[in-house]
């Protein structure tokens, strides 16, 4: 497995995150008819909070990111992108695990949502998140916290 480091985000990190966010998304969100290449960085732009947001590092370079946000009944984990090139390295499921571990130690559970299709709801799945709802264009899943 390839070695990754978490740090915080900072507003510096805005455009790296958007630039990656539209090469993740593209192929999803051309399929659902929804890929505007303007839209799509803008709405990060628009939503950007590094307060929980982290950088993901490999090698010290940029690799990807992910949120993790607190809400009123649970944590809503946002923005979790990885570099194309790194994605099955391992390097998603260490950082979602170690995440989730966090979450599971203090009760809590974790929300999010990805895009119909995605082939990411296969890696959300392995890690015990279910579908709670659908939209045309989302599908919204819940973890419960796991036992500690």
């Amino acid at each position: 497995m390839v070695r990754w480091e978490l740090r915080p985000a900072s507003g510096a990190d805005v455009d790296a995150v958007a630039e990656l966010r539209a090469v993740v998304l593209r192929a999803d969100l051309e399929r659902l008819g929804r890929y505007d290449e303007r839209r799509v960085r803008q709405r990060l732009r628009d939503g950007f909070d590094p307060t929980h947001t982290r950088v993901i590092e490999v090698e010290g370079a940029f690799a990807g990111c992910v949120a993790l946000r607190p809400a009123a009944d649970a944590w809503w984990l946002e923005h979790f992108y990885l570099a194309p090139g790194l994605q099955g390295s391992g390097i998603g499921s260490g950082v979602l695990r170690s995440l989730l571990e966090r979450c599971d130690r203090a009760g809590d559970p974790v929300r999010l949502n990805v895009l119909r299709g995605s082939p990411a709801r296969r890696l959300y799945e392995r890690h015990g998140f279910t579908v709670e709802t659908r939209t045309p264009v989302d599908v919204f899943m819940v973890r419960a916290p796991a036992r500690t």
